[in-house]
């Protein structure tokens, strides 16, 4: 398996870079991580609520229509879409919920860009009785405005981010605002495998059910593991947790796909991997998308979910040391990706996992019928139907 180093570093990736007033918050949060995985009332715990409460385990699901269409390999989905919530998000924020109560902490921050995580976040604070706070750059609440009232539903208050480019990274700049002024009683609930260390490995551990689930789901339906697994990197948990637990299986191919927006050739996409360098943002330092002059890129994507100029130190481990490979998808590619599955499997899936679909579309054409191809579905689409009815010309 890939573990950091006492500092949390993954190779030369991770790391703690916050002001000195977090310090003692990171150090809290890693003892208490550490001994809670060690207790089994708090595993159990976790456990039952994910059985009871998520829904989990997700189906390891048979795309035959998808694949009869494409031809070649056979593309099995891991349906994180029928989660509670919708999507994966749900297994770390419920993970982390439980440890800011172990913790005493009453009050709960949160960033989000496509939504889902503050719908996950929102979601785990009513049960747990939680007060909830979700910051969400005002470009995203335009953009997702039916996840906007189901975290209002929730009883979540909503914090409109204007500064920037009113997305995802401005989100998480004010959040972080927030916590170093209220530190005492707040726990930040972050949403990705991005940040100072321990987030990185946290919320890793808690995705990680997602890898671990489809390992035993494809060993017991096909008695031999997938030749590759694909999912879309933002941040980059959804993949991470479909990764991690197959790490050692060196058989087993990782691609990760990035948004390549409207081009890998213009400045509009969100490709940190594929086409960015290392630096330090949010605490860590990883790949991330800079200008000439060292300054953070304003990014883009269709879907709002992989609209960040940075991704998680563990990505960067990968990519640096061979164990995955990274490809981008454009936006028109993406949408490509979404009526694909909508018509053949009658799914409809997120924008960010559907940049996935797309390319595991491709590369099964290329793949004789006996290769199998996980591909996580990471979220489904109901927040993004206005997106894509608008970009597909379908709105009257």
């Amino acid at each position: 398996m890939a573990r950091p180093d006492a500092r949390g570093y993954f190779g030369a990736y991770g790391g703690r870079f916050v002001p000195e007033t977090l310090m003692p918050a990171l150090a809290e949060l890693e003892t208490v991580y550490a001994a809670a995985m060690a207790d089994t009332d708090f595993t159990g715990e976790f456990a039952r609520l994910c059985r009871d409460y998520i829904g989990r385990p997700t189906p390891l699901y048979p795309a035959r229509q998808l694949s009869a269409k494409i031809g070649g390999a056979a593309i099995l989905l891991k349906r994180e879409d029928l989660a509670h919530t919708g999507a994966h998000k749900i297994n770390n924020a419920l993970g982390q919920g439980l440890l800011a109560r172990r913790m005493g902490k009453t009050r709960i921050i949160a960033e989000t860009g496509a939504g889902q995580h503050g719908v996950a976040v929102a979601t785990v604070c009513a049960m747990l009785g939680l007060e909830c706070i979700i910051y969400m750059g005002s470009e995203d609440i335009r953009r997702q405005a039916p996840n906007v009232n189901r975290i209002k539903l929730m009883g979540a208050e909503v914090r409109p981010v204007e500064s920037g480019s009113r997305t995802l990274k401005d989100a998480i700049n004010e959040a972080i605002r927030d916590w170093v002024s209220n530190v005492g009683d707040t726990h930040y609930l972050l949403g990705s495998v991005v940040g100072p260390h321990p987030y990185p490995v946290i919320v890793r551990d808690f995705q990680a059910i997602i890898g671990r689930e489809a390992r035993e789901q494809v060993l017991e339906k096909y008695g031999r593991l997938p030749d590759y697994l694909v999912a879309c990197v933002g941040g980059g948990s959804n993949s991470i947790g479909l990764f991690h637990p197959f790490y050692d299986d060196k058989d087993v191919k990782f691609i990760g796909v990035e948004a390549a927006g409207k081009g890998l050739d213009t400045p509009e996409h969100s490709a940190t991997l594929v086409a960015g360098r290392a630096g330090v943002l949010h605490g860590t330092k990883s790949y991330l998308l800079e200008d000439e002059s060292g300054q953070i890129r304003e990014t883009h994507s269709i879907a709002p979910g992989l609209d960040y100029p940075g991704v998680g130190p563990e990505h960067s481990f990968y990519k640096d040391s061979g164990r995955a490979t990274y490809t981008a998808v454009t936006d028109a590619q993406a949408l490509e990706g979404f009526k694909l599955l909508c018509d053949t499997e009658g799914i409809i899936p997120a924008l960010e996992p559907s940049h996935a679909i797309y390319h595991a579309a491709q590369l099964a054409k290329r793949l004789s019928e006996e290769k199998l191809i996980i591909v996580n579905l990471s979220g489904r689409g109901d927040k993004d139907l206005e997106i894509v009815t608008r970009a597909l010309g379908m709105q009257p």
